[in-house]
């Protein structure tokens, strides 16, 4: 018996090695969600308070997955701040990375509809000071980094450090993971400018993880074939463009197809399109260099299909990090 243990715990160490790390930059935040749930904000009077923030969920989506994860960001010298980082911790993302700063921790309101559709309102604080960190160009080499925030274009140190840690991804072989994380609230005055910013990333990613809005809006098309098209036409390798309760239309640049997701009753979709790409980045990280580069239309297609389970799970709780799901409650689909 003891033997076979240390067989075994020898073949995880080794898998374990084999894995690549994930690395998710940008912002961590509290998420105060409104209880008795409205149509929008106007209507909430007691909220409730979670862990959230996009690259964050990301993080702990592959983590809660038995992947390698460590989050890239900053949060304030608060109780907020120590409150998100005892969760990120205890779902076993990798904090080494994250800086605390005087200013206060970033924040946004949230209510969901009776459909699971969210209306936000972000309060920004302490992810907008994000500083670059030279010394983690070493530890990219040969990884993956997900970019996925959705206050990193909004300038400041966090774009800066954000432009600087995308050049080091470019130079370090990694494979680069881009997810928009387009919000009404940011960007209703300037969207063009979040289009353009966006088109920078598009260009070099080798993932492009878009929900329909960002997808027509970012190409300035009217139908997904179009604004695939339209992207691969910048650059972008793998497309993959979430479509809720239909599943993700998966695009290369020769083959497309929608792939099916699974029947769930929905409570709050908060954290589904994070936990779809944490899922989808946790079996990529399990991969070579070389068969990620050489997958098939029918590998990709097999993997979103998985993917699609893991954002359908999350969609049956309230709370983004609470609802991500673990491998045994994927395989329970």
């Amino acid at each position: 018996m003891k033997l076979k243990f240390l067989v075994y715990v020898c073949e995880v160490v080794k898998s374990l090695r084999r894995m690549k790390k994930v690395f998710c930059i940008g912002e961590v935040l509290i998420d105060f969600v409104a209880e008795n749930q409205g149509k929008d904000l106007t209507l909430a009077h007691t909220f409730t308070k979670k862990a959230g923030g996009a690259p964050a969920n990301v993080a702990c989506a592959i983590a809660k997955l038995g992947g390698q994860a460590s989050f890239v960001g900053s949060v304030g010298k608060d109780p907020m701040g120590m409150f998100l980082l005892n969760v990120l911790e205890k779902e076993g993302v990798n904090i080494s990375c994250v800086q605390r700063i005087p200013h206060f921790t970033t924040m946004a309101f949230v209510s969901i509809s009776e459909e699971g559709e969210r209306d936000f309102i972000f309060a920004r604080g302490a992810d907008h000071f994000l500083k670059y960190d030279k010394d983690l160009q070493k530890s990219f080499e040969n990884n993956i980094v997900h970019f996925g925030a959705a206050t990193a274009l909004l300038g400041g140190e966090l774009e800066k450090a954000y432009d600087h840690y995308f050049f080091d991804a470019l130079t370090k072989n990694c494979f680069i993971s881009f997810d928009p994380n387009f919000r009404e609230d940011l960007w209703k005055d300037d969207k063009e400018t979040f289009i353009t910013k966006c088109k920078a990333f598009i260009e070099k990613s080798d993932l492009c993880k878009f929900s329909e809005e960002e997808a027509l809006l970012i190409s300035g098309q009217d139908s997904l074939e179009e604004a695939c098209n339209e992207m691969h036409g910048l650059g972008a390798k793998i497309l993959a463009i979430t479509l809720g309760k239909k599943g993700t239309y998966l695009s290369t640049i020769t083959k497309s197809q929608l792939i099916p997701s699974v029947s769930v009753q929905p409570v709050d979709t908060t954290g589904a399109g994070d936990a779809f790409i944490g899922c989808l980045l946790k079996q990529l990280s399990q991969k070579s260099d070389l068969k990620i580069q050489e997958l098939s239309f029918d590998s990709w297609a097999n993997m979103i299909q998985i993917a699609n389970k893991a954002g359908a799970i999350t969609t049956t709780q309230f709370g983004a990090i609470a609802a991500l799901p673990n491998q045994s409650d994927l395989d329970r689909v």
